[in-house]
């Protein structure tokens, strides 16, 4: 009876052995637990994945190599700046620059033919007159204006005395007015010439650019202006160029304003 009943036990022992399996912790063959056999195989799955580590970014490079347009504008834009560098240098390298200027017309100047004394003025500065008009009377006689234009002075000192020599009306004709620099003449004259075309700036219209023609090239160096080299110590001197440009079209330039040019070789 005892042995039946030890050998129905074990005979329910069994099947919950292998349900169960091996224990946690409980040591297999080799040696080693179940749960570290377990544990190698996701090892070897892991490592075949790349490694990412935290905070890792593309380059830049890398970025602009997954775009293929963007490295056709990269490359568009770097060809427009050297274009355009090389182009700037162009443009200056064929002009030649004069930075003080200004608008003028040659004075005109209206005398008696006689002595006398002056007995009126018909003008004011900032008249203008026509050919022919009366501008003063000197004693018996009338002085006229020789030519269309504009009063810019007179002597107004009535009951004194003026003579041929005497500058008592003072005129320009604004047909005339030319834009007038000064060029050293290490500084580009070999390389102008009347007919050449010129742009220019005045100084109380900034932002503005206004054409011309180039007139003439002085001769001879003015006189009172002489510049010495700082390498040669030789004297460098200045020469007057005049710029033609359409009076009527500029109505606004006035005698005497201050501009910048430039010369196209």
């Amino acid at each position: 009876m005892d042995q039946q009943t030890n050998a129905n036990q074990a005979q329910n022992r069994e099947p919950h052995e292998r349900d169960n399996g091996p224990k946690p912790g409980a040591l297999n063959d080799t040696g080693k637990s179940a749960g570290h056999a377990t544990g190698g195989h996701h090892s070897s799955a892991n490592a075949a994945q790349p490694v990412i580590r935290h905070g890792e970014k593309k380059s830049i490079v890398d970025r602009i190599r997954q775009h293929p347009l963007l490295i056709e504008a990269v490359a568009a834009l770097i060809i427009l700046i050297i274009i355009g560098g090389f182009l700037a240098v162009q443009d200056m390298s064929g002009k030649i620059y004069i930075d003080k200027a200004q608008i003028s017309a040659p004075t005109i100047t209206l005398s008696p033919a006689n002595y006398g004394v002056i007995e009126k003025f018909y003008v004011e500065p900032g008249d203008e007159v026509s050919q022919g008009q009366r501008v003063a009377q000197v004693g018996d006689q009338f002085v006229e204006a020789k030519t269309q234009g504009l009063i810019i002075s007179i002597k107004n000192t009535p009951g004194g005395l003026s003579g041929p020599s005497d500058p008592l009306v003072q005129m320009i004709d604004p047909r005339q007015m030319r834009l007038v620099g000064k060029i050293q003449e290490d500084k580009g004259l070999a390389d102008i010439k009347p007919g050449q075309r010129v742009l220019f700036t005045m100084d109380a219209f900034p932002g503005k650019q206004y054409e011309g023609v180039l007139e003439s090239v002085g001769e001879s160096a003015l006189q009172n202006d002489i510049v010495f080299s700082i390498s040669s110590q030789r004297e460098e001197r200045d020469f007057e160029v005049k710029v033609l440009y359409d009076t009527q079209k500029y109505p606004e330039l006035k005698n005497g304003m201050s501009a910048k040019m430039w010369i196209y070789k």
